[in-house]
């Protein structure tokens, strides 16, 4: 009976403990709460383990043991302040700057292949120095491609958009991106922006032919990459033979496995490691997730494992629910890009992928990925203020102490009407500057479809057929010129 009573009692508290869970995840704020608090954890784990993993190197180099370190936090410190700047910058206005941030982003990608602006560090030339810091212009487009992207495909958004407005010009400027990271050289970050492109074009309706001849086109391509540059295909050789030079090409994998065997089930314990002490090359960097292991052992893996699969689910959820079409397409392609970055990281420390030099999000040792990365956090956050019961919530005063301390701003909520309403006062404005033009004797700036024929001034403006309108006008081909007045995310480009 005292068995029987005590199993009654552990379901009894289970019980409660899961309802109380589920019930927390039910609250409108609740997809925020986890993006914040899941960009703290993997922040802090990877100061600490970048500490851990870079204190000898960074002694035996400069004499300080906390020299990468301290470069890591200054990275982190700056990462949270864009975080809180991209919890407070409006949609529509991030819509607005996508396309010039990253005609910018582009701009730094060919400042950087020359010659006295971009530094050359082992052979690539990925880094712009800014004085007392060091940025990397391929992390930066990143974040550009995802947010001007998905402005671009949410603004020809139909069920009749025809598929040119898909591809282009989002295939053509992924493609130059992707060859002038190319020339760096820089094959991991090419592989991360291909990545990006390919979730766009997924969840921007692409049919699914085409969808997988563009996705073994760039399988190609990077196998292709691999094989034709002399380091890359040692990894390759490496991976497909570990044991042919094990001391050689195969000895930074096979030293992370060894690293990985020795921690077991609960590590040896927070800086005890022996593979940092030289044995592991680019320990608290490319490899800090064998560190990891190490240290703390299959549970700190799974820790980190689990962190990333909870922000898949949370980062879903909010494309999930969200009301935009502008924010279902960037939450969705930056969760697809941060997850598979994780993984092919996890997945050439562990043996199962050749190594491609991609670091683990949040955790590894680099200022630019880090301060990038918790920008797009903060996007993503901002994107779970947005949801339509959040936007409820918040407009009723139920913001929670972390929302009022950080003061952030009323997200706004998404209309259609709104947005059409825009639309049509856009159509407005320019039916008014096109008449302003013929009365002065000169041009419209734009089509002269709508001025009367010649010879007939009472003549009435031609019509536009139904499928002239919408995603495949002119204007709507120039997605990246929002200068219409329109809530956050007006579909532009939706058929009427």
């Amino acid at each position: 009976m005292t068995e029987t009573t005590t199993r009654r009692r552990t379901r009894g508290a289970q019980a409660p403990a899961a309802t109380k869970f589920l019930a927390w995840l039910a609250r409108p704020l609740a997809s925020f709460h986890l993006i914040v608090t899941i960009a703290i954890l993997l922040t802090v784990l990877g100061l600490v383990m970048v500490l851990s993993a870079s204190s000898v190197e960074a002694y035996a180099e400069g004499g300080s043991a906390y020299s990468l370190f301290v470069q890591q936090a200054m990275f982190a410190a700056i990462g949270a302040v864009l975080f809180y700047i991209a919890l407070r910058i409006p949609m529509r206005r991030l819509r607005q700057w996508s396309f010039p941030m990253f005609a910018l982003s582009v701009v730094a990608l060919v400042l950087v292949l020359i010659p006295g602006i971009g530094t050359e560090v082992q052979g690539s030339r990925r880094w712009i120095d800014l004085g007392a810091i060091s940025v990397q212009p391929s992390e930066i487009v990143k974040v550009t491609l995802v947010v001007w992207g998905a402005h671009l495909l949410a603004s020809r958004r139909s069920e009749q958009a025809p598929l040119k407005d898909i591809l282009v010009p989002l295939v053509p400027a992924g493609m130059l991106v992707c060859l002038l990271v190319v020339l760096e050289p820089n094959l991991s970050t090419t592989i991360a922006l291909g990545i990006v492109l390919a979730a766009l074009l997924w969840f921007g309706g692409l049919p699914m032919r085409l969808f997988v001849a563009i996705v073994v086109s760039g399988a190609v391509a990077a196998a292709v990459l691999a094989l034709s540059a002399g380091y890359r295909s040692n990894r390759m050789r490496a991976f497909f033979n570990p044991g042919e030079d094990p001391q050689g090409i195969g000895y930074q994998a096979r030293q992370a496995m060894f690293s990985l065997a020795d921690g077991g089930i609960w590590g040896r314990g927070l800086g005890q490691s022996r593979a940092k002490w030289s044995y592991l090359p680019n320990s608290h960097n490319d490899f800090i997730f064998a560190i990891i292991g190490e240290e703390l052992g299959f549970l700190g893996c799974a820790l980190v494992l689990g962190l990333f699969a909870l922000f898949v689910y949370t980062g879903l959820r909010i494309a999930a629910r969200s009301a935009d079409p502008f924010l279902r397409l960037l939450t969705a392609t930056a969760t697809t890009w941060i997850t598979a970055q994780a993984l092919i990281n996890v997945g050439y420390v562990v043996g199962l992928l050749p190594v491609t030099g991609l670091q683990l999000p949040l955790v590894s040792a680099g200022g630019s990925s880090l301060a990038i990365t918790l920008f797009m956090f903060g996007i993503i956050a901002n994107a779970a203020r947005h949801e339509p019961e959040a936007v409820s919530a918040l407009e009723n005063g139920q913001d929670g102490r972390f929302s009022r301390l950080l003061r952030l701003p009323k997200p706004e909520a998404y209309s259609p009407a709104k947005a059409e309403a825009a639309r049509a006062r856009s159509v407005a404005k320019a039916a008014a500057q096109r008449a302003r033009a013929a009365s002065k004797g000169k041009p419209p700036e734009r089509s002269r479809q709508a001025l009367p024929p010649r010879g007939r001034s009472d003549a009435p403006p031609r019509r536009r057929s139904s499928e002239s309108r919408g995603t495949s006008s002119a204007r709507a081909t120039r997605a990246w010129e929002p200068t219409y007045p329109m809530p956050h995310a007006g579909e532009r480009g939706r058929s009427r």
